[in-house]
């Protein structure tokens, strides 16, 4: 019997262990190096998204897209007169038929994506 009180009362004192003084210390201290790192993990993320963005629009500019733009132009003109010849009264699609208005929504949605991310970030910081 003197073994089955000894356990309960061990168990009682390890459920309701006592408080150390330095707990609130070694909390913040433990805080403030979870949100360093975050931090520094953001930042870094961040410049290698913008290097990824350069990179990507350097091969971009390098890869003459403007002037693949300007030859797709006469498909397009093409694609629009089919698309006029089909539906006269569709005036907005064979706006959008043209080569230049797809690559102004494309860049227009890169912004607005840009944007969120940025807002995003600053809403963290």
């Amino acid at each position: 019997m003197a073994e089955l009180d000894f356990e309960r009362r061990l168990e009682r004192l390890f459920a309701d262990a006592p408080e150390l003084p330095d707990a609130t210390a070694f909390a913040e201290g433990v805080e403030r190096r979870l949100a360093t790192g975050w931090t520094a993990r953001r930042w870094l993320i961040g410049a290698a998204g913008i290097a990824g963005g350069l990179i990507g629009a350097s091969q971009l500019i390098m890869s003459n897209i403007f002037q693949r733009v300007e030859s797709a132009g006469d498909s397009a003109r093409a694609l629009q007169a089919g698309i006029v010849q089909v539906a006269p009264k569709a005036e907005w699609v064979s706006g959008f038929a043209s080569g230049g208005v797809v690559v102004w929504v494309a860049s227009a949605l890169a912004i607005v994506a840009m944007g969120f991310a940025l807002t995003r970030v600053i809403e963290e910081l």
